[in-house]
């Protein structure tokens, strides 16, 4: 975050400059020196990566093939639904979940993430509850984030682009425990 800002800042101080009239051939021209165009364009060209760079992920969204009334995310009454059929939830006590192999983890909703990996592209693994996870591509045996409660999903994806629920092996569900 700190070199975001300070790329930003750059930009910003480039824009102020230029529009006091520094950077200029001469005082009172219109055309920009070279130094001048450099600057501008060096400082557009900043603020508008730092603004890129600066937004959460988007969220990953999956078509599941079973439909249930009940689903995770849902409410009953002023409760929100955490768990559902096909979901394991571990109680973690804070311990910390891990990757159990590279790949990406993505944002699914304020309370789950989806990691997938190009080691089983078929799967997709639903983890919700883990407070503050790292998000982006992680390394095997990373640290993911740590959570009280581990809801569990396994996805398998079929040939129509849907997402299955299967149920996971238990020494899989192992090896997103173990460090």
């Amino acid at each position: 975050m700190g070199s975001d800002y300070s790329i930003k800042e750059q930009g910003e101080q480039a824009l102020t400059a230029l529009s006091r009239g520094e950077g200029r051939g001469r005082q009172g021209s219109k055309r920009l020196s070279p130094q001048g165009m450099m600057r501008l364009l060096g400082g557009c060209g900043l603020f508008l990566l730092a603004a890129c760079q600066s937004g959460p992920p988007s969220p990953r969204t999956i078509t599941i093939q079973q439909t249930w009334d009940l689903q995770v995310g849902n409410q009953v009454g002023d409760y929100r639904i955490s768990s559902g059929l096909g979901d394991i939830t571990l109680e973690l006590g804070g311990d910390s979940v891990h990757m159990p192999f590279a790949g990406k983890v993505q944002p699914m909703d304020e309370y789950c993430v989806a990691l997938t990996s190009p080691e089983v592209p078929a799967y997709l693994f639903r983890l919700c509850g883990i407070n503050r996870p790292s998000l982006g591509q992680r390394s095997q045996g990373e640290a993911i984030g740590r959570a009280q409660q581990l809801v569990f999903a396994a996805f398998r994806k079929e040939p129509d682009g849907t997402w299955a629920l299967v149920e996971p092996a238990t020494d899989l569900i192992q090896q997103f425990l173990a460090e």
